[in-house]
């Protein structure tokens, strides 16, 4: 477990970000709080008895106050367009490990452009969309290819119950569509594609009892970034259902709200991971309970693996890169179940 270890989480106050100081705090870590609203990351800090370090990413010198000591520093503060660059360059000064749980997928493509060979060559550890999208696809499209060295095509199908964004979701997306002007990203044949027709309707079917539901096709998440950077699949395409899509774009879907004393909401989630190699299909399913609570466990564990060398490589990293993916996937039990199918 963490041992006390100080581990700086960048945007302590967001939805997210509070999740992951809660499981830090849980697995033993002592988190410090950061971010740009002095109030609030005072009144989160009073309650969970911790220090606040107030920082921008306009302002370096407060960035490395807001690291220095710490054994890591986990940034859940977006938009990630304008947070990952000088939170990165702050843990390269510090020389400590960097994670986020960036889902914006300019954001993670830029993380891996920018970074990979100069982390690589310092040593460095870098994990971006260490989340729900990013991460838990990874890991389970590693688990899924088993011994293959290559697969011919990856698919990832989410299901939600329903998808209420956060105001970090909202305005990342935002900051999305805005670099992406009237394009779609698109990951075929080994390069990424823009296109600007519309995203297909298919159907899926995932396991019983949830069965063949109407998905959007094409609905381009992290994975689709942090899948080929390490494994050979030149065509990888991630589906949301129709349902849960809607919500997520329509202008009055309300926030989250808690349903448990944990926060989390009552949204459930399935995700569900194909590869294909020839005649050949593998299959590793994973459902739960709130994208945005899952992923403060799922970053949590990837921290305490970097910090307690349980790790294959350094660099910026995928998450089924630098970990063993299926004891990872084992290791969230009591925050996943997991179902794989290799055939």
């Amino acid at each position: 477990m963490g041992s006390g270890q100080l581990v700086t989480v960048f945007g302590a106050y967001g939805h997210t970000g509070r999740f992951v100081v809660a499981e830090l705090a849980a697995r033993g870590f002592v988190p410090v709080l950061s971010g740009r609203n002095a109030q609030t990351l005072a009144e989160l800090a009073d309650e969970h008895g911790v220090e606040a370090r107030v920082a921008s990413v306009d302002d370096p010198a407060s960035l490395d106050r807001a690291l220095a000591g710490t054994a890591a520093v986990i940034n859940c503060a977006g938009p990630f367009a304008s947070t990952v660059g000088p939170v990165i360059e702050a843990a390269l000064r510090a020389r400590i490990p960097y994670l986020d749980v960036a889902a914006e997928l300019e954001a993670n493509i830029d993380t891996f452009a920018h970074y990979r060979e100069r982390a690589r060559e310092a040593g460095a550890v870098i994990v971006p969309a260490m989340a729900f999208f990013g991460g838990l696809g990874d890991l389970l499209a590693t688990a899924a290819m088993g011994d293959w060295t290559e697969a011919d095509e990856a698919h990832i199908a989410y299901a939600l119950s329903n998808w209420h964004p956060t105001a970090g979701t909202r305005l990342s997306g935002a900051v999305s569509r805005e670099r992406r002007g009237a394009h779609r990203l698109r990951y075929s044949g080994g390069q990424w594609e823009r296109r600007t027709d519309a995203a297909p309707l298919l159907e899926w079917t995932f396991p019983e009892p949830m069965g063949r539901r109407p998905v959007i096709g094409e609905f381009t998440m992290a994975d689709v970034v942090t899948v080929p950077q390490h494994l050979s699949i030149p065509d990888v395409t991630t589906y949301m259902t129709a349902e849960a899509a809607r919500d997520v774009t329509a202008p009055h879907t309300p926030a989250p709200t808690a349903s448990d004393e944990s926060g989390r909401s009552n949204q459930t989630f399935l995700v569900d991971v194909i590869v294909r190699s020839g005649g050949a299909e593998r299959r590793a399913t994973a459902g739960g309970q709130d994208i945005y609570a899952v992923t403060a466990p799922l970053v949590t564990e990837a921290l305490e693996r970097v910090l307690t060398g349980r790790t294959k490589t350094v660099g910026v990293v995928s998450a089924g890169e630098i970990f063993d993916a299926v004891d990872f996937l084992h290791a969230l039990a009591p925050h996943l179940t997991l179902d794989l199918v290799l055939v």
